[in-house]
């Protein structure tokens, strides 16, 4: 005799996910993958403890960044068939809004206590929209600046990964993006669901949310836009140190015009400003693992460990294998 097959359980997790003009593909992905392997045995993808769509008021479909298009899903609907909306954001030059209608469905959703979450550049869509007020806000490094140019007198957080407050939780994207979804499959799941996930993503473990971004050190943010543009230059040198000549050279300005701007708008030097990136990325590595400290020094553009051991002690009073160790407690 043949039993009728048992209804599908509900999902426990279930995430509606709006998209920006010229989002991040690369966001949305390691977002949605987490959820997709966690949802079932393996990877074989069925939508059984997670379920995730892509809204839009019209249907049609929507480009990303990088030029390749995603279909949407479904209407927008009633918001409270989710436990968590999420704006995935993208281009900053793009001056990304949302449709009046998406934003409404937005309202909807924060009137019926549904969680809102901005991933990339959606923070500074949900602020646009009105729904950030009194929440804290957690952008990439890369656009603290635009962030603070657009919201006079917000201050947003930079220095972590992701920003969990109350009923809005914002994400500074790419590959942290991941490591959201890790957090609310962990919640809602169970931690084994969240660190399969990652494991098959090639993730060695999930970060917390606390766990600091790679990128400039906050204490060199400026609004000078050529300083902005030299610090730029400098991060994507790490390993090869330019000269400050030579940077000059390369922004089309003289040194002495460069050393100035820097002065003025950091009080430091170019090449006071190019060691505290280089010592904040080691610092970044030394957090890792067991990233051999010469192997820092070629990627941080030091000459040799010795040559970043004897910097390194100067600003932190440690080396740089005491100095993990003391952090590992």
């Amino acid at each position: 005799m043949k039993h009728p097959a048992e209804p599908a359980p509900e999902p426990r997790l279930r995430v509606g996910i709006l998209l920006a003009r010229r989002f991040t593909l690369c966001a949305l992905a390691n977002f949605v993958d987490v959820l997709r392997l966690a949802a079932d045995e393996g990877d074989r993808s069925r939508p059984i403890l997670c379920r995730w769509r892509l809204l839009s008021q019209a249907g049609e479909p929507i480009d990303s960044s990088c030029g390749l298009s995603v279909q949407p899903e479904e209407r927008l609907g009633d918001p409270r068939r989710f436990d968590y909306i999420a704006v995935i954001g993208g281009l900053i030059d793009e001056n990304q809004s949302l449709h009046p209608d998406l934003t409404r469905f937005l309202h909807q959703a924060a009137a019926a206590k549904v969680p809102l979450i901005g991933i990339c550049t959606g923070a500074f869509i949900l602020h646009r929209a009105g729904l950030m007020q009194g929440y804290r806000c957690c952008v990439n490094w890369f656009h603290h600046d635009d962030f603070r140019d657009e919201f006079e007198g917000l201050t947003p957080v930079s220095d972590r990964i992701f920003v969990v407050d109350r009923d809005r939780i914002t994400c500074s994207g790419g590959a942290s993006s991941a490591h959201l979804a890790a957090f609310l499959v962990d919640r809602h799941i169970g931690a084994a669901a969240a660190r399969k996930s990652l494991a098959i993503m090639i993730f060695d473990e999930a970060m917390a949310a606390d766990r600091p971004q790679p990128g400039l050190p906050l204490e060199l943010t400026t609004a000078d836009p050529l300083v902005k543009r030299a610090l730029l230059r400098i991060q994507q040198a790490l390993d090869t140190p330019l000269p400050v000549a030579r940077l000059a050279e390369q922004l089309g300005v003289s040194r002495r015009k460069l050393e100035r701007h820097f002065t003025a708008a950091l009080d430091l030097t170019p090449a006071e400003a190019a060691r505290r990136m280089r010592l904040s990325q080691a610092r970044h590595l030394l957090e890792r693992g067991d990233v051999p400290i010469t192997q820092i020094a070629l990627q941080t553009g030091f000459c040799d460990a010795s040559h970043l051991i004897r910097v390194f002690r100067e600003a932190e009073g440690l080396t740089p294998d005491a100095w993990r160790k003391a952090r590992r407690g």
